[in-house]
């Protein structure tokens, strides 16, 4: 589970607390002021350009935004989808490493899906980014890279329907969110951090996912901060689940819905059951009617269910259930009184499984 060893990417001004702003532009011999006016420049106005801070001094502004501001990320592949309101991004890091985000607006909202690990150590063998390995933890300024784009695109109105703010954070991209953790809850400080020390976003509307790391999962509960936790459970038995989540023989199937339980008890935040249904695998009837008993005799009203229709990758053995199938997968769930809605799944046609475009890119 552990990274390989690699360089750490450049320290960059998302790295830094407040605090730590003011200190590193007097060291660079500017007044303190000067940390306000640059977070307003990055959290506000979505730019590290310097041509772009008119109000910083010509003589000292490029050389105090290229210190502060070194590039982390940059994109190589754009793919569109939906037209053009599903844009998939490649991104090749500082030491080539690639990750990969995923923008979605819909009619009445905007979602972004970001990646916190390049590749990921889980190994679970349905998923394109756990056949990849786990090259290494992404630092908390190359994740919010990937935000700050987003938030760029759609105030610029790159993004079909005009100029928009993102309202959704999803850590549904490549790696295990709870594997690199310090850098995650960094980074959702900073999404929900009030303008101009953040992004002002609300911490309900920010999903944070695991495969069910259980220590952390416990922490995550302690820190206070109301994001959604959603749960990649995918089977509701232990011999199936430790084979399509391998993590599964460190924490049983009961052992993660108590954590997750608790985690709706202490925030008061539902949690989500995501389902990956998998044709002839993890999608039968009783399995449907085993995971809704599990969650009812943890109570009722804290938990949601979305089973997603499998995004297969290509040359795997797996593949998504038939319709049919999900169907009575999803009226048995609700048999149960348990609120269930398939996941829609945008992007299928782009490669929408996180980690395909950095395999294929490997391949080529």
């Amino acid at each position: 589970m552990a990274p390989k060893r690699r360089g750490k990417p450049p320290k960059h001004f998302a790295d830094l607390t407040p605090e730590e702003r003011v200190a590193s532009v007097v060291e660079l011999g500017e007044k303190p002021f000067r940390a306000k006016q640059l977070a307003a420049h990055y959290f506000t106005h979505f730019t590290s350009d310097p041509a772009e801070m008119t109000d910083l001094p010509k003589a000292t502004r490029e050389s105090l935004a290229t210190t502060m501001f070194p590039p982390l990320i940059r994109p190589t592949k754009r793919m569109e989808a939906d037209g053009g309101t599903t844009v998939k991004t490649l991104w090749h890091l500082f030491d080539d490493a690639k990750v990969e985000s995923v923008l979605m607006r819909y009619p009445n909202r905007t979602t972004l899906c970001v990646s916190s690990q390049a590749g990921c150590g889980m190994a679970c063998p349905f998923c394109a980014t756990g056949q990849l390995g786990l090259t290494r933890n992404l630092s908390t300024a190359e994740i919010l890279e990937q935000v700050r784009a987003a938030f760029r695109s759609l105030d610029r109105g790159e993004i079909p329907g005009g100029p928009a703010r993102l309202n959704n954070l999803v850590f549904m991209g490549m790696g295990e969110p709870l594997a690199n953790y310090k850098a995650v809850i960094e980074t959702v400080r900073a999404l929900v951090a009030p303008s101009p020390q953040g992004l002002g976003m609300s911490a309900r509307n920010i999903t944070v996912s695991t495969v069910g790391l259980v220590p952390a999962m416990r922490r995550l509960t302690d820190e206070g901060i109301p994001v959604t936790l959603a749960l990649s459970l995918h089977a509701p038995d232990d011999d199936l689940r430790s084979e399509l989540v391998p993590i599964n023989t460190r924490w049983s199937v009961d052992e993660t819905l108590d954590t997750a339980r608790r985690y709706f008890e202490v925030t008061g935040r539902r949690v989500s059951i995501e389902y990956a249904l998998i044709k002839d695998m993890n999608d039968h009837a009783w399995r449907a009617d085993l995971l809704g008993e599990k969650l009812n005799a943890r109570g009722r009203g804290w938990v949601h269910v979305n089973p997603i229709p499998l995004n297969p990758t290509p040359g795997s053995i797996w593949t998504a259930s038939e319709r049919s199938v999900e169907d009575e997968f999803v009226a048995r769930l609700r048999g149960h009184g348990i609120p269930t809605t398939i996941r829609d799944t945008r992007g299928s046609d782009i490669d929408g499984a996180c980690g395909q475009l950095a395999a294929e890119e490997d391949d080529e």
